[in-house]
């Protein structure tokens, strides 16, 4: 069973919020409920020690406040915020900086991506979606939660998690 929910809980979680962000540019607050609320259990079942536990949990509220910082002058949506806090729980401390490295990595490519498709005309194909048009608006904000998504599925398998499943 813990199998089963390392390869799945943080993947799923992650590349759900990254879909309902690029289609609907929100992140449900169920998504970073779900992967704060499953860490527990499975770090328990995993082997994680209360120091460990602890250090997870402090990571997750460094970058919650980070998070916190970037959302108040409007750089970042609370979505955003709150799945990179959810993250940094499961991906702990030590993988903390690797982590907001592939993000700012992801999202410069995302951005760039971005700049260039609104800078030509939406194919015919998109004019009737909602989702292609918001998208395409210059005034419209990234889907970043597609950059917190990759940088967590790229140091994911760095993780304490993967470690426990080789125990």
């Amino acid at each position: 069973m813990l199998e089963l929910a390392v390869l799945t809980v943080l993947p799923g979680a992650v590349a759900f919020a990254a879909a309902m962000d690029l289609l609907t540019m929100k992140i449900p607050n169920r998504v970073s409920a779900i992967m704060v609320l499953a860490f527990f259990p499975l770090a328990l079942l995993a082997g994680l020690g209360a120091w460990d536990m602890l250090c997870h949990v402090a990571a997750g509220l460094a970058v919650l406040a980070l998070g916190v910082l970037l959302f108040i002058p409007g750089w970042f949506g609370g979505g955003d915020a709150k799945l990179m806090a959810a993250i940094a729980l499961w991906i702990g401390p030590d993988n903390l900086f690797p982590y907001i490295f592939w993000v700012a990595m992801a999202g410069g490519m995302i951005a760039t991506v971005f700049s260039s498709v609104r800078s030509v005309p939406l194919p015919r194909m998109f004019l009737g979606e909602a989702w292609a048009l918001r998208l395409h608006r210059r005034d419209a904000g990234i889907p970043y939660g597609i950059a917190l998504a990759a940088g967590a599925l790229l140091v994911y398998p760095q993780t304490i998690w993967f470690v426990s499943l080789v125990r």
